[in-house]
């Protein structure tokens, strides 16, 4: 049997989680397990789940995620797949946004035929990150 999408994720039972922007597919998709899910991005989480469709968009809205995202927490960025939605976004583009940032990329899935997505952390102490479509600000 397979892993569900939200078990490749590792999004953990009875944690604080929330979607922004999420339609409803990608949600039923990832399966989500039993979680504390907010309706509001306020205090800290463990687990953040932002879907894009542009660049601009995205830049924006991502310093506002990572000082919502706890130290050991997970933020997902998820995007179109094939330019579907009109969207700008790329997988290397989406890297370089992270890492603009200060977050580091981790893994890549597929929600469904529609969507991709990417997860984010926060750098580990000591680490070297050497990624060629970003560059972390120090």
């Amino acid at each position: 049997m397979s892993k569900s999408v939200s078990a490749k994720m590792g999004i953990k039972e009875n944690t604080r989680g929330i979607f922004i922007s999420a339609p409803a597919d990608a949600i039923k998709a990832i399966n989500v397990p039993d979680l504390q899910i907010a309706s509001r991005l306020s205090g800290n989480f463990d687990y953040i789940h932002f879907f894009a469709v542009s660049q601009s968009k995205l830049d924006k809205k991502f310093p506002s995620l990572k000082r919502h995202l706890k130290p050991g927490g997970m933020l997902w960025i998820s995007w179109p797949k094939a330019k579907q939605h009109g969207t700008d976004l790329t997988l290397t583009k989406i890297i370089k946004i992270g890492y603009d940032h200060g977050l580091v990329e981790s893994k890549t899935l597929s929600i469904n035929t529609s969507w991709s997505a990417i997860k984010f952390t926060h750098p580990k102490k000591g680490k070297i990150y050497n990624n060629s479509y970003g560059k972390l600000k120090v």
